[in-house]
């Protein structure tokens, strides 16, 4: 039997974006069950997909590389890794107060990590908090990163973005002693 998701319910998409599920609805016609959902990036798009593809396994042979066994996945919006998409989705209310990955802590402080990288000594310590950051910090650290480096913002996501930085700083650090004064 298929599980049938209730409104309000969050839910991953293997692609990695967050949906949050509207309802679930009756096809006029067929009296298929639809379920309709909204994207929490981007435009904010409505969609509905038919029950049995919302809870369909991800093909394999297509996208090998998916971590995920079902196309959607319920996901509690308190989880760390989806309060970035939360809050840049500007639903902070579905974060914890204590929420360090987005504007909704209660002093509005910088992030605790952003906040150890500028404070590194060297370049070494800059590459291992780096490391620290994957899955923990959003654009807005990144970004905040690149004007301290003076370098332009890299492309892709977060993770390949902090991958980019440590090759860049691994580069500096090799070449930074070795030149003229």
């Amino acid at each position: 039997m298929d599980r049938i998701p209730r409104p309000g319910e969050f839910y991953r998409h293997f692609k990695n974006h967050l949906y949050q599920v509207i309802a679930v609805a009756s096809h006029t016609e067929t009296g298929e069950k639809l379920v309709v959902y909204q994207a929490l990036y981007g435009e904010f798009g409505v969609y509905a997909r038919p029950l049995s593809s919302f809870n369909s396994p991800v093909d394999q042979g297509k996208y090998p590389d998916t971590g995920q066994k079902l196309r959607f996945v319920k996901v509690e919006p308190v989880r760390e890794e989806d309060c970035v998409r939360l809050c840049e989705a500007g639903i902070q209310d579905a974060c914890p107060e204590e929420c360090n990955e987005c504007d909704n802590n209660a002093a509005g402080e910088p992030h605790p990590l952003l906040m150890e990288f500028l404070d590194a000594g060297d370049f070494g310590q800059q590459i291992e908090i780096l490391k620290t950051m994957k899955g923990k910090v959003a654009q807005k650290e990144l970004d905040s990163i690149y004007v301290v480096l003076d370098i332009s913002p890299l492309s892709g996501d977060e993770d390949s973005q902090l991958n980019q930085l440590v090759k860049i700083l691994e580069t500096r650090r090799k070449y930074d002693g070795s030149r003229l004064r």
